[in-house]
This record gives structure tokens, C-alpha cells and sequence, in this order.
């Protein structure tokens, strides 16, 4: 059975954060007609991002100064041109906008000069590079935003609203469209069409995201219904408890607009659109879009989270701290940024410097247990299992009335009280566990399990795992368990076949490869269960499991020398 970081508090930011763009896109309706994904690049420019490009996208900005100097020598190359723009933006380097005005038909470059029309005013320039974005690809879906928030900057709200008004007749992406047009009524101060606006947002959305939520507070806020606006607010973080930490200073910002004007309006298409590209993993082009976002707006910390959140795909958690470093102390989401600094520090290597930040925001946020649950996953990982429950115990502490969703803290401490071998203290924790959330799959196997492994209440461990292979029929490690508990009731028959099943599954996993081993020994089929004691071997598993093996492998060979004459042993494998 494996058992990995955080499982139960592995939320992305990315999709926590999510804009109603991608809340919306990722909750498309069966019924809506199958066309083909607009969001895709086609096309050369398509070729730029994943081809040639490709080798050199760990470190853009040093791609970017490669392809800067092969300018110098060869001006004149489209191609060279549109890598080095490509680099240039994905790096977040001010030579991309120089490299722009030399391409003038390539989209990114059209919207980094209408960008920069923006930012010094010219909204009419602004306009007409927007309106020459092509009318396909992912263009098709943000050009209306960024030619309403063009409109808007120059002073023209009935032009914004109605180059937008005929996107609410698309289903799919009605919401969207429709939080866009109330962002500009309200910054109009037409209160009544924001209403409605709103009102279409918040219906095609269901449960905000956190950014949807402080958007939609924010106006309740501001006309007055400060109740609502926290309720709203309140809703959404229990959903997504990774985001409590921040309510209090998103709660005490409501009263400010979260897009004061036209450059945070077309900051926020940006964002939207690279979230949902981000979800369909294509990051690449995602991080164009938030490159483009923070060039407008450089302290827009929702953007920097969700490129912090692609870096450290990337395997680049440096980058990833560089990217959250201009994020404001008084931003109402410093608290989330800095829990994803500390995720970050650890997961680059510096655990030490991420416990001592998650300690100084547990005393700065004493009624979060974000902090202490942090540093628990942080310790488990590092293999200190007596200091993770300790740290878990003080974050299940620092919660006034537990709940559902607080099942994965004793999960959490019950895995490592099991890990430091204080089974009755992890048992009890994950009872309580399945006491708040009835049925978890995760929790139902990692009892029955070690329930199965210390052959204990073997019934009621296997009934447990059959209803979390009902629940998750494909994961191969509960289907493991299954074949587990089997054997050790004496179905040796119903193991092999479930065991076989699991590393089908997963079959480069150790541990199911040796369950199968064991399970072939059980059904006589000796020479089968020596391959797959060895194939564990070849497959990295703990030094604990190693040696188990082995020593089942030595038994082996030792029984076999038993029965065969002296002169014949040096035969046998």
C-alpha cells in the first residue's frame, strides 16, 4: 500500500483559485453540442509551442538570450523570431515587446502592442490590435473580453456590454461572459445591470471559486449586504479548506473592488482563460497568458499562484518561490501565498526553512489549522512520524467543532502513529475518521489493510476494502489491499486472480508485485512467485520490504538445495 504526501490536502491553487472561465468549462453539460476544443493552438503557431520550442522550455529566459543572439546574426527569420518572442514571454523578459512590433500578424504579439496601447492610454489602438486577433483558436474566446475592456477603458460602457451581450446566448461559456459584462457595469456604476450580470454568473457557476467568491462579495459588500457578501465568502472555504487561512483578510477587503479598472479587467480575461488552459494542461500557452496578465498587473496574486502552481509542475520550485516573491504583505491572499512558499521550500529541498515559516504563521493564524497540518505532511516526509503527530495533534486542536471535512487530519496522524508503531492510537484515529466521513475510500483501505497485515478482524477488514474498490475500481493499490486480505483469509484461488488484477494496474508498484509473489507461493506455482519476488527488486522498494524479500528468496533457494544432491546445487538459480 502506498502512501504519499498530503493526499487528503493536495488541492492545486490552480483549481482552487480557478476564475469562472475554467470553473464553468471544466462543468460543461453532456448536452451542450461536441465541437471542436477552441482553446487548442492550431496551426505554425501551435508548432512554436510544442516543437522547437520544446528543448529549451526549462529555463525560457536563457532560450530567450540564445535566441536573441541568433537575431543578431540572422535579423531577418520569422522563425527565430517567433521562438525568441515565445521565450521572451514565457520568461517574463521586456524584450518581448520589441520582439512584438517586428511580428505583427502572430497573436501573441498582437495582444502584448495592444497590452501596451493600454497601459499608456490608447484604448482606440488597444481596440484595433484586439479586433485583429484571428477569430479562431484560443483567441476566439478571449477576443470579445479584451476588446470590452478596451471599450470600457476609453469610456464607452454601452459598446463593452454590448460586444458582450451576445456571447450570453452560448451556454458553455455564458458565465464567463456574463461576470465580465457585470465587472464593467459595476465599474460603470450601473448597479442595476451588474445585478443581472451578476446574478447570470453566480447561477451558471454553482459553489464561486475563491476569486468568483471575492468578486461577488465585494459587490454585495459595496451595496450593502455585508451578511450576504461573508456568507458567500464562507461557503466557498468549505469547500476548499485550503483557503480559510485567507477569509479573514479577504473578508476585510470586500469593500474594495477586485477589478478598480479596465487594465485589472483584461488582467482578469488573462487569468481566466490560462486557468482553463491550465486544467487541459497547456501550460505552456497558460503561462503566456499570465505572463500577459502580470504584465498588466503586476501584484495580481491570483495569477502569481496559479504560475507558481505550473513552475513546480515543471519541477522548478525555485522559480516557483521567484514567481510569489512581489506578492504585497497586505494582499489579502499573502496568508495562501505564503502556505505555497513553505509547500515550495520543502519540495526544493528545504524542509527546515518551510517548518520555520508554517511555526511563524501558526502564531500569526492561531484559529487556522492550515499551519501545523503543513508541517505535519512535511515531517511525515522526511520520515520524522513522531514529530508529524505531534503536529497534526496541534492542528486538530486549533479546530473549534470538527466536521467532515476534517477527516483527512486524523487520517493523517493515524498514518503516522501507525508509521511509529503506535497502532492503537492510529486505529482509533482512523475510526474517528471514518466517523466524520462514513465510507472514505482512503481511510476504509488503509484500516482494513493494516487490519489484513497484523491479521486481525479479517471480515470486517475485507468488507471494508470491497467498499473502496467499489468506489475506485481502477486504483490499483485498493485492489491490492483486496488480494491482501484475501490471501490471508485462505482464499488463495480469489487473491491470485485479484492480485494479478492490481498489478495490471500498476505494474511497476513493488509491493503488489511481491503480494503476488506471495500469492502464487500460497497456490503452489513456486517458479511464478520467484519471478515476481525478483521482479520487486528490480522495482525500488522500501529497505524494509527489500530485506522481506529477499529473505523469501533465500528460504526459497535453501528449500530447493534441501532436495537436490550435493553435485546439482550449483544448478539452481
Amino acid at each position: 500500500m502506498n502512501e504519499s504526501r498530503a493526499g487528503c490536502r493536495a488541492l492545486l491553487l490552480a483549481v482552487a483559485l480557478l476564475p469562472a472561465f475554467a470553473a464553468h468549462r471544466a462543468t460543461a453539460r453532456a448536452s451542450d453540442p461536441v465541437t471542436p476544443d477552441p482553446t487548442v493552438p492550431t496551426g505554425v503557431f501551435s508548432d512554436f509551442l510544442t516543437g522547437e520550442f520544446a528543448a529549451n522550455q526549462a529555463d525560457p529566459r536563457v532560450a530567450a538570450q540564445d535566441f536573441l543572439r541568433g537575431l543578431a546574426v540572422a535579423p531577418a527569420s520569422p522563425e527565430l523570431l517567433q521562438q525568441a518572442l515565445l521565450a521572451a514571454t514565457l520568461g517574463g523578459l521586456p524584450e518581448a515587446l520589441g520582439l512584438a512590433r517586428q511580428l505583427p500578424d502572430n497573436p501573441i504579439a498582437q495582444m502584448l502592442l495592444g497590452d501596451e496601447a493600454a497601459r499608456t492610454g490608447d484604448w482606440e489602438g488597444a481596440a484595433q490590435r484586439f479586433r485583429a486577433l484571428p477569430e479562431d483558436g484560443f483567441t476566439r474566446l478571449l477576443r470579445p473580453f479584451l476588446i470590452a475592456w478596451a471599450e470600457q477603458g476609453a469610456g464607452r460602457t454601452d459598446a463593452a456590454l454590448a460586444g458582450l451581450e451576445p456571447m450570453l446566448t452560448q451556454p458553455r461559456y455564458r458565465g464567463v461572459y456574463a461576470l465580465h459584462a457585470a465587472l464593467i457595469a459595476d465599474l460603470a456604476g450601473r448597479a442595476a445591470d451588474a445585478v443581472r450580470y451578476y446574478r447570470i454568473a453566480e447561477a451558471d457557476n454553482g459553489t464561486p471559486t475563491l476569486r468568483l467568491a471575492q468578486i461577488l462579495g465585494s459587490f454585495e459588500a459595496r451595496q450593502g449586504h455585508e451578511a450576504a457578501a461573508l456568507q458567500t465568502l464562507n461557503t466557498t472555504a468549505q469547500d476548499m479548506p485550503i483557503l480559510a487561512i485567507a477569509l479573514p483578510a479577504v473578508a476585510a477587503s470586500l469593500h474594495e473592488r477586485m477589478v478598480p479598472n479596465a487594465l485589472a479587467g483584461m488582467a482578469e480575461s488573462y487569468l481566466g482563460l490560462a486557468a482553463a488552459l491550465r486544467e487541459d494542461n497547456e501550460d505552456q500557452l497558460a503561462t503566456v497568458l499570465l505572463r500577459l496578465a502580470l504584465g498588466l498587473r503586476p501584484d495580481f496574486a491570483a495569477a502569481r499562484l496559479v504560475l507558481s502552481d505550473i513552475l513546480e509542475g515543471e519541477h522548478q520550485p525555485d522559480r516557483a518561490i521567484a514567481v510569489l516573491a512581489p506578492v504585497r504583505a497586505d494582499d489579502p491572499l499573502e496568508a495562501v501565498v505564503q502556505m505555497r512558499r513553505a509547500d515550495l521550500e520543502a519540495d526544493a529541498g528545504q524542509g527546515d526553512e518551510a517548518l520555520r515559516q508554517l511555526q511563524a504563521l501558526s502564531k500569526v493564524y492561531p484559529d487556522s489549522s492550515l499551519p501545523d497540518a503543513e508541517a505535519g505532511d512535511i515531517l511525515r516526509m522526511k520520515g520524522d512520524y513522531a514529530g508529524a503527530a505531534t503536529a497534526y495533534g496541534r492542528a486538530i486542536g486549533r479546530i473549534g467543532t470538527l466536521s467532515e471535512r476534517d477527516w483527512p487530519l486524523f487520517y493523517d496522524r493515524g498514518v503516522a502513529y501507525e508509521q511509529s508503531n503506535r497502532w492503537p492510537l492510529a486505529e482509533a484515529d482512523f475510526r474517528h475518521a471514518l466517523q466524520l466521513e462514513p465510507n472514505q475510500p482512503v481511510v476504509l483501505n488503509y484500516l482494513g489493510y493494516s487490519w489484513a497485515d497484523r491479521d486481525e478482524h479479517l471480515a470486517e477488514a475485507r468488507k471494508m476494502i470491497e467498499e473502496a474498490v467499489h468506489q475506485r475500481p481502477d486504483d490499483g493499490a485498493i485492489v491490492d489491499s483486496l488480494g491482501w486480505v484475501m490471501l490471508r483469509q485462505g482464499d488463495v484461488d480469489g487473491a491470485v486472480r485479484t492480485l494479478e488484477r492490481a498489478t495490471e494496474l500498476m505494474p511497476e508498484d513493488p509491493t503488489i508485485n511481491g503480494h503476488l509473489g506471495d500469492a502464487y507461493w500460497a497456490a503452489g506455482r513456486k517458479i511464478e512467485a520467484t519471478y515476481q519476488w525478483r521482479r520487486a527488486l528490480t522495482l525500488n522498494p522500501l529497505p524494509a520490504d527489500a530485506a522481506k524479500l529477499q529473505a523469501k528468496l533465500h528460504e526459497m533457494t535453501t528449500q530447493a538445495a534441501a532436495q537436490v544432491p550435493a553435485s546439482q546445487v550449483q544448478h539452481i538459480p
